[in-house]
């Protein structure tokens, strides 16, 4: 691998030093690198892709990247950074690694959602790597949601919302929901209810081939009621009373770039004792 792009967080890393000083790195080893902004086309040439900043960079760079079928790495310049596997202490010595091809693929699943028939069954606008998620909108009240799975009715959650999360984003929203950490390279789908009204509510595991739709049910109808769904952090639409939306594994996936054999396990444990 020779060409490669960067994005970089312009908050994070400022007055992108670090995106130039890896740039030059590249050049050095004979290759060649273009610098982008969040948002901004990927060049066409581009074979793998640094994203520097942190786990919320990498996700949404997730996107573009799975796109056009494009491996990627992190380089942490955040806080916790469970994705981002560099730091800038060790960026340079994983670009000569990269380059002389001593790197393998990990592939993580992706959602996909759709809005219901009403809206003609419209697809969102984005692939989720991390979690869609359904948050109330307005008022301080308690939503009631319709879960089903393959169209079967499954539970009626009573919450401020609910997050479906990939295992990648089980550490992420879902997990400061009271949710399980799962390993990102397994194939599930998870459902947390958000500050549910209701002691024995819990996260929920399904199948990756699984199908999970939730509706807004009408509580107060003389109130507007209404919620927010939200991809990867991105609102994309609302929910009024009647309407769902339909949350299914992605035919694409993430694609990362790892140059460690160490577990997740081992990943996790580090990152909690340090920011414990």
């Amino acid at each position: 691998m020779k060409k490669f792009c960067i994005i970089a967080n312009s908050y994070k890393d400022k007055g992108f030093t670090l995106t130039g000083k890896m740039k030059s790195r590249i050049a050095l080893k004979g290759g060649s690198c273009q610098s982008i902004l969040e948002g901004e086309e990927l060049p066409k040439q581009a074979e793998g892709i640094f994203v520097l900043g942190g786990d919320g960079t990498l996700i949404r760079a997730a996107g573009i990247a799975s796109e056009r079928d494009i491996p990627l790495i992190g380089v942490n310049l955040g806080h916790v950074g469970y994705l981002c596997e560099l730091e800038e202490k060790n960026v340079y010595a994983a670009i000569d690694e990269i380059m002389k091809g001593n790197y393998f693929i990990e592939e993580r699943m992706m959602l996909s959602g759709y809005a219901d028939e009403k809206k003609s069954g419209v697809q969102f606008p984005k692939k989720s790597l991390n979690d869609i998620v359904i948050l109330r909108k307005g008022a301080l009240q308690l939503m009631e949601l319709i879960v089903s799975v393959n169209g079967g009715y499954l539970h009626t959650f009573r919450a401020d919302g609910i997050i479906v999360a990939t295992p990648t984003g089980s550490t992420g929203y879902s997990l400061s929901a009271g949710g399980p950490i799962i390993d990102p390279k397994a194939r599930m789908i998870l459902i947390t209810p958000v500050n549910a009204h209701d002691l024995n509510a819990k996260s929920i595991v399904v199948g990756a081939e699984d199908e999970v739709t939730i509706e807004l049910r009408s509580r107060q109808p003389e109130k507007q009621e209404r919620a927010d769904v939200n991809v990867d952090g991105e609102l994309v639409m609302e929910l009024s009373p009647g309407e769902s939306i339909t949350i299914r594994t992605s035919e694409q996936v993430t694609k990362i770039m790892k140059l460690s054999k160490i577990s997740f396990l081992e990943i996790l444990r580090k990152k909690m004792q340090i920011y414990s």
